[in-house]
């Protein structure tokens, strides 16, 4: 299929888990904690977000993903313990993929993706996603499509300021940027690509338009810019 592709890989939450309670703690242990959730890809800058992740999609997503993969981790408990403590028994903030049986990397193997693709595809992606961040994403797959000598059926589109769902842009209207617009340019980019062969832009961050409104920011994403 010919498609535009957002962000979709899996993320690795557990360290998230682990690492956002104690900063959200403050005290001595929060400057360690900061290091640990940027290490794991939330880019600093987003900390704004992370309290709304935490109590919605972290532990959630971690859960019924690795249940889908990896149901025997927890046993016969149906998607894990939500937020349990690390340390506790089975506990998702402790999930350790490396340390897997080789039974678990054959069923992320099945769905893996793999960058070899066969026809054009537009990808985008906000800089500010904490739920899937873009440098453990995003990044990482648009390096596979280059490796597979791909890429000039491929572009990427880093979207400053955009996160995972459109829904906060309401809550944080100067902060973020939304998506939906980025949705309607590359599609039609796409179009434009298959029907005509006109090749969208190069592949290339849109900066978050700084003097722009929050209603002007939800009329428009360029792609050329």
């Amino acid at each position: 299929a010919v498609m535009v592709r957002c962000a979709s890989s899996a993320s690795a939450p557990p360290p998230a888990l682990r690492a956002y309670p104690r900063y959200a703690a403050g005290g001595a242990d929060a400057e360690d904690a900061h290091r640990t959730m940027t290490a794991a890809g939330y880019p600093a800058g987003s900390e704004f977000l992370w309290p709304y992740h935490h109590q919605y999609y972290w532990d959630l997503t971690q859960r019924i993903y690795r249940e889908e993969l990896d149901p025997g981790f927890d046993g016969a408990t149906e998607a894990g313990t939500p937020f349990c403590a690390p340390g506790t028994p089975a506990c998702d903030a402790d999930y350790a993929y490396a340390e897997r049986p080789d039974e678990v990397r054959g069923a992320v193997a099945k769905i893996a993706l793999t960058g070899r693709i066969g026809k054009p595809l537009i990808s985008f992606h906000g800089t500010l996603d904490v739920l899937l961040p873009i440098s453990r994403t995003s990044d990482t797959y648009a390096r596979m499509v280059r490796k597979e000598g791909r890429g000039a059926l491929h572009r990427y589109y880093r979207v400053e300021g955009g996160t995972h769902v459109d829904s906060l842009v309401d809550t944080f209207p100067e902060r973020l940027r939304p998506l939906v617009p980025c949705h309607r340019s590359a599609a039609a980019a796409l179009e434009r690509w298959l029907d005509d062969g006109r090749r969208p832009p190069s592949s290339r961050t849109l900066k978050l338009p700084a003097k722009a409104t929050p209603a002007e920011r939800l009329a428009r994403c360029p792609l050329d810019r």
